[in-house]
């Protein structure tokens, strides 16, 4: 009987690894992000606000006894960016801090559970330079650059920052770091751009999982496309897509069944309200999965920049 309620011990953990790692994903808000290497003048500053809407199901492993697996998650964050001059190259900095309401239920062996919990979620840290086609220019100066290629890098760093209780699945934060190094490229062809970017997300071990259990995850590895089109006057319209792969749990040594292998699809539209003020809509969904977070996402951000004048 013991070994029984060990192994159905090991189904739940593994359910869990899959709400945590939707958690995470909707906590982070928008996964697909146009325009990530777009030049700026220096010098800029931007407030941001924003409210994401994640709605779906966790697919997990098939030969598990869970059903009608549901996640909704209400986020909002704040966030803060400056342009900068990064020994002549153009660069950014940005800090994010999501705040989350979520929900989940599953049925287990006929039987229905289900956990509410809200908090914030774990600080991210992000720098990104230019290295290639975008220098770092004056507000002045930037009104007589034209994009042509940009090769752009960045590195992401997530730390444990958000609410966490090791005694239940459904958890805001992570309890853990992680730092995702990414490389980018943006084409211009007239209005259109074409953008490319790949990252690497690694894990640092979180050793008070459900329980006191130690948890490890593989890197994750995506590359994401955008397809974006300016109408001029600040308004501009892209089409994204992404695909992740990897990031296989292990639980105490045992290695689980939960690679990712997932894709998706979105759409972003950005609208400026005046000089200094701007939102930007978006939404995107799954297209595959193999196990992990097939869900939906929308949401809105309010932008106000200041800055940058001379």
């Amino acid at each position: 009987m013991s070994r029984l309620y060990r192994h159905e011990g090991l189904r739940l953990i593994r359910f869990a690894a899959a709400m945590l790692a939707l958690t995470a994903l909707a906590a982070k808000g928008q996964e697909i992000e146009p325009r990530a290497y777009t030049n700026a003048p220096v010098g800029l500053n931007f407030l941001i606000a924003g409210y994401n809407y994640t709605t779906g199901g966790v697919a997990t492993d098939p030969a598990l006894p869970i059903e009608n697996t549901q996640v909704e998650i209400h986020t909002t964050l704040f966030a803060y960016a400056r342009s900068l001059d990064f020994f002549g190259k153009s660069a950014k900095f940005d800090v994010v801090q999501p705040y989350a309401w979520a929900s989940g239920s599953a049925t287990v062996k006929d039987q229905s559970g289900e956990r509410e919990v809200s908090g914030p979620a774990d600080t991210r840290f992000r720098f990104a330079v230019n290295l290639y086609g975008a220098p770092a220019l004056s507000m002045k100066d930037f009104a007589n650059y034209r994009q042509d290629t940009i090769v752009g890098a960045s590195v992401e760093v997530t730390a444990p920052s958000g609410q966490y209780d090791e005694d239940h699945l459904l958890n805001i934060g992570t309890n853990r770091w992680s730092i995702k190094p990414e490389i980018g490229v943006s084409k211009s062809l007239g209005r259109l751009t074409l953008e490319l970017a790949g990252g690497i997300r690694f894990y640092t071990e979180n050793d008070d999982f459900f329980g006191g259990r130690a948890r490890e995850q593989d890197p994750l590895y995506s590359l994401q496309g955008h397809l974006t089109y300016s109408f001029g006057y600040g308004i501009w319209a892209a089409v994204d897509g992404t695909f992740y792969t990897g990031g296989r749990t292990t639980l105490d040594g045992v290695e689980n069944n939960d690679k990712l292998e997932n894709s998706r699809i979105g759409a972003t539209l950005a609208l400026p309200v005046n000089r200094y003020n701007s939102v930007k809509i978006f939404f995107h969904t799954g297209v595959s999965v193999r196990t992990g977070s097939d869900f939906s996402a929308m949401g809105i951000n309010w932008q106000y920049r200041f800055g940058g004048e001379h």
